[in-house]
């Protein structure tokens, strides 16, 4: 459904070195993007596959990135063992706090997941649907 997600950064390497830590327990890879015109970006991909695709970018327009309220990013995660490993890797790398891994039922049976604040405030949240 979804060809690719984007969220802003006022500091590309640290925001890479934030991403590479949380979603590489998730099985996704950054990889090289061919500058289209664009502000410059960083990409995370499925191994083996050429979408869908998350982003960071520095904002076109030039102004300050800044988190959307109500905005977030979901990832799937193989297992709750990898929810884990990236919330705690995402904490490491800069990330806050904003929903400790564990059982989430009201969302559904086996639901099981975390929820971090990237640094520059963009909300991730890490799923397994098990």
């Amino acid at each position: 459904m979804f060809s690719h997600v984007t969220v802003g950064t006022n500091d590309m390497e640290r925001a890479a070195t934030f991403y590479d830590a949380v979603l590489t327990p998730l099985g996704l890879e950054r990889r090289a993007v061919e500058p289209d015109g664009g502000p410059a970006a960083r990409c995370w991909i499925a191994k083996d596959r050429p979408l869908p695709r998350f982003y960071v970018y520095e904002p076109f327009d030039v102004a300050k990135a800044t988190a959307g309220n109500g905005a977030m990013v979901a990832f799937d995660a193989a297992s709750a063992v990898a929810v884990n490993a990236a919330y705690r890797a995402g904490l490491s790398f800069g990330g806050r706090d904003a929903g400790a891994p564990g059982p989430r039922p009201h969302y559904g049976d086996g639901y099981y997941g975390a929820y971090l604040r990237d640094p520059d405030g963009n909300k991730v949240h890490i799923v397994f649907r098990g």
